[in-house]
């Protein structure tokens, strides 16, 4: 079963530690930091959930919020405002930047359970969905029937060209290693050479069209799918 990662913003430390004791007893793995600078300098997009305070510093809950929904990384990160301020006005402005919830204080810890128990089932269903293709504009990679298509054009790929472009579409502008690239799409092949590698990048570039490009070199490090 999977644990969620869940990230508690808030200039209450005393607060941020209740927060933080009970929602790991409810199974759940908890960072805590009190400012939105202090949440900025993270990796932010790999926490499934956000309780962020309205009330803050410089950058308020609100301002923060709007950061990260402009930010293709964070943008479908959940949050969750927690804050003193309960006008309706104030509500308004938390869902219109793209809040999931919105709770205020004073709150019991029953409600915030039941409140994070709600906003993860119901932006985590997605993950139960198999993907079926991958997509980058006109680049439609169909998992199920092993075909690759540019501006609705079949492009005749090999095998290992296209585990080669389903392994860099999966981590758009990740850089693999030609180790790496062996390692995933060659695993079952046991004496074949780094320069396999290239060979097969440079078909993969020729076939796809104009998507070759975005298919780069990194020197000294390996391949990526940098989106432009």
């Amino acid at each position: 079963m999977k644990t969620y990662h869940i990230l508690v913003v808030d200039d209450e430390e005393d607060l941020c530690e209740i927060l933080k004791f009970n929602l790991e007893t409810e199974g759940y793995s908890v960072d805590t930091v009190n400012s939105a600078e202090e949440a900025l300098k993270l990796d932010l997009g790999k926490y499934d959930l956000l309780l962020l305070d309205v009330m803050m510093g410089e950058i308020s809950g609100f301002k923060m919020a709007n950061m990260l929904k402009k930010d293709k990384k964070t943008a479908n990160v959940p949050i969750i405002f927690i804050t003193a301020k309960d006008t309706e006005n104030d509500t308004v402005t938390g869902f219109n930047i793209g809040a999931d919830d919105y709770i205020s204080k004073p709150f019991s810890l029953r409600e915030v359970s039941a409140r994070v128990r709600a906003v993860l089932r119901r932006t985590s269903l997605s993950e139960d969905i198999p993907v079926t293709q991958l997509i980058y504009k006109s680049l439609v990679l169909d998992l199920l029937q092993k075909r690759a298509v540019v501006d609705n054009i079949d492009v005749p790929l090999t095998k290992k060209e296209f585990e080669i472009l389903k392994l860099l579409l999966e981590n758009k502008d990740k850089v693999f290693s030609r180790d790496e690239i062996l390692n995933q799409v060659w695993n079952e092949d046991s004496y074949v050479l780094d320069r396999t590698v290239d060979v097969n990048i440079t078909r993969l570039r020729r076939k796809i069209g104009i998507y070759g490009k975005n298919v780069v070199t990194r020197l000294g490090y390996g391949y990526c799918f940098e989106q432009d």
